[in-house]
């Protein structure tokens, strides 16, 4: 297939993009470059090359530059909720107008797929007891979850017989990536474990998140795009596997057990109340040929193994292009981008 692949330069399409390429798709990227000053190693096995790229604004793209494209993987938005919620209403303009707006022009367009990154964190709040499945109510608690159900509400809406979307609801990303992300908790942890030897918890670490290893994510967008159209039209599918379902305490746990002689320590009970289990049954029985390969202590090591190679330190750690609420904030103090997040430049 002839695919686009918004947000090709960020975390997850960096991997993303190489992974379709292997697998014989043409790849045409598009990404804004917020995020293009921070790369933290290289490895060709990984990256082995990049695709054409389109470098624009996600709600700059016109008619024109989806025409052609069978399918469309879309993930350029802002990307978490701290960054969410530094301007919930550009978050709207962004994550939401923005990204329903790409699937009208690709329907329009006669794109026959449209694959979104969504997020588990639509759950927002569950006791923890029973997991949730995509049937489940959605208590979204932050701007950047309230967009994901509200993208998935209207683009589920425009699926017919010629246009077919899907919904990846995606755990909380892990993993090594060239453009790495410190501000996701498993990442962090590793890193402030390797560059100081100790893990001060700022709460009891109770709420509990469900992980998924970067490149799980990248094979079920693989393994979507070239399902039948009958097993994923329409559909949402969590991402991950039930065995990643952990307490903060247990991923801190996890990351001590990578770092020998690391120092952990926990702290009071915590203001943030968004806590969710969640089932992966579905994406197990119904995507074909989808298996996550990662678990949470394969991936530690894994960052154990990276950071070690390049001698990482709080510098580098600490760097703005690492976390997304740093980095946007330095183009916009430093006058690069205007208020709205567009390029002045």
């Amino acid at each position: 297939m002839r695919l686009l692949v918004s947000g090709v330069e960020g975390y997850i399409g960096c991997l993303l993009a190489p992974l379709l390429q292997a697998r014989g798709h043409e790849v045409v990227g598009l990404d804004t470059g917020y995020y293009r000053d921070g790369w933290l190693f290289s490895d060709r096995k990984l990256i082995p090359g990049f695709p054409r790229t389109i470098n624009r604004d996600i709600r700059e793209i016109q008619l024109g530059d989806v025409q052609g494209v069978d399918a469309i993987v879309h993930m350029a938005e802002l990307s978490n909720d701290p960054l969410g919620e530094n301007n919930p209403e550009l978050t709207y303009e962004i994550n939401h107008r923005a990204s329903v707006r790409l699937a009208e022009l690709a329907r329009d367009a006669g794109v026959k797929r449209f694959v979104y990154t969504s997020s588990c964190s639509v759950y927002g709040v569950a006791d923890g007891a029973e997991p949730m499945n995509e049937r489940s109510p959605t208590s979204p608690q932050t701007a950047y979850a309230r967009c994901k159900t509200l993208v998935e509400r209207d683009v589920g809406a425009m699926a017919s017989s010629t246009f077919s979307p899907t919904f990846l609801r995606n755990a909380t990303a892990y993993g090594a990536s060239p453009r790495m992300r410190f501000d996701i908790v498993l990442n962090n942890l590793c890193g402030v474990a390797a560059t100081t030897g100790r893990i001060v918890m700022t709460s009891d670490g109770s709420p509990w998140r469900p992980l998924v290893h970067v490149l799980d994510i990248c094979e079920a967008i693989a393994c979507v795009l070239e399902a039948p159209r009958e097993a994923v039209h329409g559909e949402v599918f969590n991402v991950g596997h039930d065995a990643d379902n952990y307490q903060v305490r247990e991923i801190a746990q996890i990351v001590a057990q990578a770092y020998p002689g690391c120092q952990l320590s926990y702290g009071p009970p915590g203001g943030d109340n968004r806590s969710y289990r969640v089932s992966f049954a579905k994406i197990r029985d119904r995507l074909p040929g989808f298996r996550c390969a990662w678990d949470a202590r394969k991936g530690a090591q894994q960052l154990h193994d990276v950071f070690e190679r390049i001698a990482i330190d709080s510098a580098v750690f600490n760097a703005r292009p690492f976390t997304r609420l740093k980095q946007i904030k330095y183009l916009s103090v430093s006058g690069q981008v205007d208020e709205r997040l567009f390029w002045r430049y």
